[in-house]
């Protein structure tokens, strides 16, 4: 859809010309111009959220999904004409691992297919299964013995200790308010308990994690066939997870699916009332051991100024994603809109003072593994604090990680001298819905790497949309989760911030280094 005609253009340099800041922040009204017609009249964002999700699919760490995606994002970002363009190692990963298929379903007392998704990291029944269902419901190790004998080739339903669902009588998408904005932009010691991500659901109650490794090696002893879990999400949606470690002296478990709750449920009541219930499944799963390295993928606009070209603006997203879907919103949409941000600056020809250079990660779920990689290896050590030479060079990293909703701001990550600069950088896209700057810490994801180790990290506040009601890592993180207006302002926004932090006479300020615990000797020391 082009959303600007000549006549509009005109009309917004007319008003976006009368606004101007500090002159060392000021922004250059002719340049976010050019963005904003490139971002909304010539963009590509959804044609490369296509390639990503449903040309490229599930992007799990360490599986053949993940690579191809690298291999593609560096195909695309070389045909936009960025340079350096590369796929680094940053380190080895464990086994990797990808389902090839996967069907269950109840056959007695009726014919039902049911939703579920095998749990990373757990082998296939590798042919097909017809057995006897068993309800084993554990709270705590004693309760396994009244099991011992009864499971031999049976598929165990493992009833979680609270599977109860009922009505959502609340949207599952929505949009911040403008109360809940000013609750966010608020300094955290006045907090009143409005959160970022209110709507997230609770999970399901589950057994502490050495509980549940007892309950797996119980029912691999005692010769269960496979193992049916799950009861978090309703409607059709599962929250899906890995199910074993991928270490590779990782004990062995029973092949294990997630199940959607309604169908568990449904399982679970008719065992209770002593119904028999039979299943039927095949699932075949992969681990692959060849190579265990993993990479992210990377590319790059040159800086221009011979003093600053040394320098870097950083901006990126994790690719990878979780596998019951192609993982649009966690984090295609984050990736696509950084790399649509600098395919918009490249467009425009910008010359930037500094080098900009996007990232895209991987063991992002799997604990910020990628860029933690990546800056050790480039930056500093974050356990030692062990600085290199090239973290002073580098002036933001600025991430996207919570779903496909429009920014609507930015958090400061307790970088209050940064306050004036984000405000007068958001005052062009007041009327996109941007306008919150918060001296709040948000964390989880990417940024957190670079702010850890004192480079200035930041992650943009967006709003929820259906983020952690349906989509975050669940089977319905999908391309048709995604709104195409949300994402071509947060590309242009994005790449604003990424321009204007190139094009300042210094880099930004900083907050004071980390402060490094000996956890030996107990003490504390700043570098």
């Amino acid at each position: 859809m082009k959303l600007f005609s000549s006549v509009l253009m005109l009309g917004l340099t007319g008003t976006l010309l009368s606004f101007r800041g500090d002159h060392n922040d000021r922004v250059n009204l002719s340049t976010v111009v050019k963005i904003k017609n490139e971002g909304f009249n010539n963009s590509k964002v959804m044609e490369t959220l296509f390639e990503l999700t449903d040309v490229n699919g599930p992007r799990l760490t360490g599986s053949n999904g993940m690579r191809n995606a690298e291999k593609w994002a560096k195909e695309k970002m070389e045909s936009w004409g960025l340079s350096n363009v590369k796929i680094e190692p940053w380190g080895s990963f464990g086994k990797g691992w990808e389902i090839n298929k996967c069907y269950v379903a109840m056959t007695v007392p009726y014919y039902q297919q049911l939703i579920a998704s095998p749990r990373a990291w757990t082998p296939g029944t590798n042919g097909p299964v017809n057995a006897t269902a068993t309800l084993v419901r554990v709270d705590s190790t004693q309760d396994m013995a009244k099991y011992t004998g009864t499971l031999r080739g049976k598929i165990v339903v493992l009833s979680s200790m609270n599977n109860e669902t009922k009505p959502n009588f609340t949207a599952d998408a929505k949009r911040y308010t403008a109360e809940e904005l000013v609750n966010i932009s608020g300094d955290p010691h006045n907090d009143e308990g409005v959160t970022y991500l209110s709507q997230k659901p609770k999970a399901a109650a589950k057994p502490p994690v050495n509980l549940r490794r007892a309950i797996d090696s119980f029912l691999l002893q005692e010769g269960a066939t496979a193992v049916l879990s799950g009861g978090r999400g309703t409607m059709g949606t599962l929250f899906t997870s890995n199910g074993a470690p991928r270490a590779w002296d990782a004990k062995p478990v029973l092949p294990e699916l997630e199940l959607g709750s309604e169908h568990l449920g449904r399982l679970v009541r008719l065992l209770e009332a002593g119904k028999e219930v039979r299943l039927e499944m095949d699932t075949r799963t992969t681990f692959l051991t060849e190579d265990s390295t993993e990479n992210n993928v990377m590319a790059e606009i040159p800086g221009t100024d011979p003093d600053l070209k040394a320098e870097l603006v950083m901006l990126g997203a994790h690719m990878d994603s979780w596998h019951a879907s192609t993982g649009a919103t966690d984090n295609g949409t984050g990736t696509v809109v950084m790399m649509e941000a600098v395919r918009i600056l490249k467009a425009i020809k910008v010359k930037p003072l500094r080098t900009i250079r996007v990232v895209l990660w991987s063991g992002e779920e799997q604990g910020l593994l990628g860029s933690r990689g990546y800056v050790k290896k480039h930056f500093a050590n974050r356990l030692t604090m062990e600085l290199k030479p090239a973290q002073e060079r580098v002036s933001a990293y600025y991430n996207l990680d919570n779903g496909g909703g429009k920014i609507r701001g930015i958090f400061l990550q307790g970088n209050d001298e940064l306050r004036d600069v984000f405000e007068t950088w958001l005052k062009p896209f007041h009327d996109l819905g941007a306008t919150t700057v918060t001296i709040k810490n948000t964390g989880s994801t990417d940024h957190i790497a670079f702010d850890e180790v004192g480079i200035p990290g930041f992650q943009f506040i967006q709003d929820p949309l259906e983020y952690g009601s349906r989509t975050h890592h669940t089977n319905m993180d999908s391309y048709e989760r995604v709104s195409s207006n949300d994402l071509m302002q947060a590309s242009i926004i994005v790449a604003s911030f990424v321009y204007n932090t190139a094009m300042r006479d210094e880099k930004l300020p900083r907050k004071p280094l980390p402060v490094v615990k000996d956890k030996v000797n107990g003490t504390s020391w700043n570098r």
